[in-house]
């Protein structure tokens, strides 16, 4: 890949450095918590002010911190970023084990693939890809055999909870580390489930218009789908940005693994109603379906997962030039300094992401708005890599 038409090939570079420079402060000081947290989002860019316990079941994007230092240690070649990512290993084991183990949820892939199978990928050590398949046999205790599903959150030994019977569209992405468990041991297990979950995405989640629901129930005794629902998007019939872009790149991934049409037919169609719906500024309104009135926040982690999801079906062949051009257009926009922050005191790098419009138990919404997170910084990395001719291959 060579860089975008808009923007020189010297600002990606920059915009990759800067991405290095910060993962540099912000892998050391993960690595070295006494007290071990896990940081998320941050309205003001600094992410150390998020609290929650590295082994909280909460903790889904530890996995976004490690993956940017794995980039920026083959980008770089310093061992400074892999001896970070050793010093994180024990907690990243723990996170795996026992009450711990208990406390995780869909996201396993998330914290799992960008540190274990990258490691592994990069490294060749047979302790990261034990790592790795232990974090694939914990996913696979989430399965919910008579729904052909994998259950989103809580723990599983909780029933009669709000979680009872939901799955939800991000799962796709935590798919690709049951097919690569299943590569390096030889076992189909893996593979058969993450086919079955994914098939069950297709049929329930995407519409016949290409949008995509944030999630769905099924009844918990008989697996029978009952209906769309909503934690991130406006309401159950939106289409949260987000999410569109997680099922653009799951299923162009889930095409990878298996060369199954279906799946690149709903990446590519998923792919071109994201685009169509565009607006000048290029970066998504954080769902195409608000209410008259709401305010259209922007998302610019959903941007960012957009540029990887099309580079993925470039790899395979399959990205036409409207697609190429709208992929240079969100890159171009994105390290603009509106979305990218240069500053070496904050602690984040992307700004304006939008949370969703997640809620409590009560139903009452508190997510952020105008926010770093830490995947929006990780997505921007993996696309400005990408773009510069660094191959990602743990997805």
């Amino acid at each position: 890949m060579t860089a975008t038409a808009n923007t020189g090939k010297a600002t990606l570079e920059d915009a990759l450095d800067l991405c290095i420079k910060k993962i540099h402060t912000n892998i050391a000081d993960i690595a070295a918590q006494t007290v071990p947290t896990t940081w998320a989002l941050a309205v003001d860019g600094d992410y150390t002010k998020w609290k929650e316990s590295f082994y909280e079941i909460g903790n889904w994007t530890i996995g976004f911190f490690t993956g940017m230092a794995v980039l920026a240690w083959k980008k770089t070649g310093d061992d400074f970023f892999l001896k970070q990512l050793e010093a994180l290993k024990p907690r990243m084991e723990s996170k795996l084990e026992g009450e711990n183990g208990m406390n995780t949820m869909h996201d396993i892939g998330f914290l799992f693939s960008p540190y274990a199978v990258a490691l592994y990928k990069l490294t060749g050590e047979k302790q990261y890809r034990d790592l790795g398949i232990k974090a694939a046999d914990l996913l696979v205790t989430r399965f919910i055999d008579n729904g052909s599903y994998f259950r989103a959150w809580g723990r599983m030994d909780e029933i009669g909870t709000d979680y009872d019977g939901l799955a939800i569209i991000d799962c796709l992405m935590n798919m690709p580390l049951l097919h690569w468990a299943s590569e390096v041991t030889g076992d189909s297990n893996y593979r058969e489930l993450a086919i079955r979950h994914t098939d069950t995405t297709l049929a329930n989640f995407v519409r016949e218009d290409w949008s995509v629901s944030h999630s769905y129930r099924f009844d918990a005794q008989t697996g029978a789908p009952t209906g769309q629902d909503n934690y991130c998007g406006h309401h159950p019939d939106s289409q949260w940005a987000r999410g569109t872009t997680w099922a653009m790149y799951g299923f162009a991934l889930a095409y990878s693994y298996t060369g199954d049409e279906r799946y690149l037919n709903a990446s590519i169609n998923i792919t071109r109603k994201f685009l169509a719906q565009l607006d000048d500024e290029i970066v998504p309104i954080w769902d195409f379906r608000l209410s008259e009135g709401y305010p259209d926040v922007r998302d610019a982690s959903a941007a960012s997962v957009a540029v990887c999801a099309i580079q993925k079906l470039l790899e395979l062949g399959h990205a036409d030039e409207a697609m190429i051009a709208s992929k240079n257009d969100l890159l171009d926009r994105l390290v603009s300094p509106e979305y990218l922050d240069s500053d070496l005191s904050v602690r984040g790098l992307q700004k304006k992401g939008e949370v969703g419009d997640g809620h409590d138990a009560d139903r009452h919404f508190y997510k952020g708005k105008h926010a770093y997170t830490s995947w929006g910084d990780y997505y921007l990395m993996e696309g400005l890599a990408q773009e510069l001719g660094q191959k990602v291959n743990w997805w």
